[in-house]
Formats: structure tokens, C-alpha cells, sequence
């Protein structure tokens, strides 16, 4: 089954016909929300508001352990990140796409992991390529059935927040090789490759990075709804076309669902 995890402006799933909620339990403690089941254009999904559905969980305050957590012991196998970002790399501007391939992480004070080592052995898990590549594929196929551009890979820097960067910052940020900044991206993205699920992500521009573009001198609250607005409506396609894959063992990505055209 796919989950969607939305980030900051999509705290309701549009076109969604809910089933039913669920309040999950786990070792970690309250997941962001209760997980929402529904059918988008037909076909089933599970979604969860990364910063709970008022949108009132500041990004370092997240409980990425239990929001992942819950997942997985609802049968999830496959997970789509929707986040917001602000763009670094000039083909980044407000409202453009993009499907990550590396991150940096610069967060601190973050449950990291799912492992209580107490007499286990220390275990170093491969995190080489971060995002699921079949995840990676079925969010290409996504975006290229809806007609949407985007940038094909990219490196994501998680950073604390929940204040924005400053323009120092940002040039740090790019020399690192960062083209794109967000606040979530980590340990979310570990703790999936841990726990087993294929996890990838929508990176959505909002806003150009500190010191870029119309943020050269001050990033404008504005600017971020009015392209939050937009952008959201145009991924209900999106992740329609995500939905109307098949998630069973037998599928590949684009080929196992009955999309419309």
C-alpha cells in the first residue's frame, strides 16, 4: 500500500474519499495524527500530516519515529514525501518540482534511529543513495503522466528550523553542493530505509533560498501561499497518478494500475 506524507501546505489529501481514521500506538509515542485511509481516483491509500492536520507540529518537533513507525505496522511498503523547499540550484525557482536524490543532513537533538542497542551489537546501515530508487522511479512516472516538469535528482539539506536560513548560510549550503533546503527531509528518510519501507520524495519550490531571487533581501510570507496554492492543486495529479500503481511485490513502477490518461 502507498502512504503520502504531507508537509507544510498539504494537510488535507484533495480528492481523497476517507474510509476511515486510525489512532496508531506505538513504542515511540503519538504519530503527528491519527492516519487517514482512503481511496484517491479509486485505488487505495494511507495518508499523514507531517506537522498534524492544523499544521501545528514545528518541523525539530516532529515524531518522525512514530509517524514511520505507524506506517510500517499498517502494512505500508512504499512512502511519498511531499515537501516543501526553498529553492538553491537557479532551475529551483517558486513552483518548480523536483525528485531528490542525496541529502545532507544538518539537523541536531533528533531521535535518529530506531535501534536500542542496550547489549546489541552497533549496526551501520548503508545509506548511500537515501531515497528508494523503484520510489524514485514510480514519483518520475507520476510527474511526466501529469504533464509536470521537474528537476531529476538533486541534493536535499535538511536543516533544524523552524526559522528560515540566513543568506550565509544559504552560500554555505550551496558550496556544500545543496540545491534545495527543507526542514523535514531527515531522520525521516533514514528511519523508512531502517524500518524496511521504499521511500521517496516531491520536493516542492516555495520560495527562492535566502539571498536568491526575489529572497535577496527578504523571503516573503506571501510569495510562500501564493505558490503554495498553486503547486498543491497541480500535485492532486500528481499523486493520483502515484495511487493508480500497483504496490504488490509483482509490479513495476508506471505499469500496474488502471490510470486514466
Amino acid at each position: 500500500m502507498l502512504a503520502i506524507i504531507g508537509g507544510t501546505g498539504l494537510t488535507k489529501l484533495p480528492g481523497l474519499s476517507i474510509t476511515h481514521r486510525q489512532v496508531i500506538r506505538t513504542p515511540y509515542g503519538e504519530p503527528s495524527g491519527p492516519l487517514t485511509f482512503g481511496d484517491l481516483d479509486g485505488h487505495p491509500v494511507v495518508f499523514l500530516a507531517r506537522h498534524g492536520y492544523g499544521h501545528t507540529i514545528p518541523p525539530h518537533l516532529v515524531n518522525y519515529r512514530a509517524n514511520i513507525w505507524a506506517l510500517h505496522a499498517q502494512k505500508v511498503s512504499h512512502v511519498v514525501s511531499v515537501a516543501t523547499v526553498g529553492g538553491i540550484h537557479g532551475d529551483l525557482a517558486p513552483g518548480c518540482l523536483a525528485v531528490p536524490d542525496q541529502i545532507i543532513d544538518y539537523t541536531h537533538g533528533r531521535e535518529t534511529t530506531f535501534a536500542d542497542y542496550g547489549d546489541k551489537p552497533v549496526t551501520h546501515l548503508d545509506f548511500t543513495w537515501p531515497y528508494c530508487p523503484e520510489m524514485r522511479q514510480r514519483c518520475i512516472t507520476g510527474l511526466e503522466k501529469a504533464g509536470e516538469g521537474f528537476m531529476d535528482g538533486g541534493v536535499y539539506a535538511s536543516v533544524q528550523g523552524p526559522r528560515l536560513e540566513t543568506k550565509a548560510e544559504i552560500d554555505r549550503l550551496a558550496r556544500d553542493g545543496a540545491d534545495m533546503v527543507g526542514m523535514t527531509g531527515m531522520p525521516e528518510a533514514y528511519l523508512a530505509r531502517e524500518i524496511g519501507l521504499c521511500y521517496a520524495a516531491v520536493a516542492v519550490s516555495v520560495n527562492w533560498a535566502a539571498g536568491r531571487g526575489d529572497s535577496a533581501e527578504e523571503i516573503s510570507p506571501e510569495v510562500i501561499e501564493s505558490t503554495l496554492n498553486d503547486v498543491m492543486g497541480r500535485l492532486h495529479g500528481v499523486l493520483k497518478n502515484l495511487a493508480c500503481m500497483s504496490y504488490g511485490d509483482e509490479a513495476l513502477p508506471g505499469n500496474g494500475g488502471v490510470c486514466s490518461a
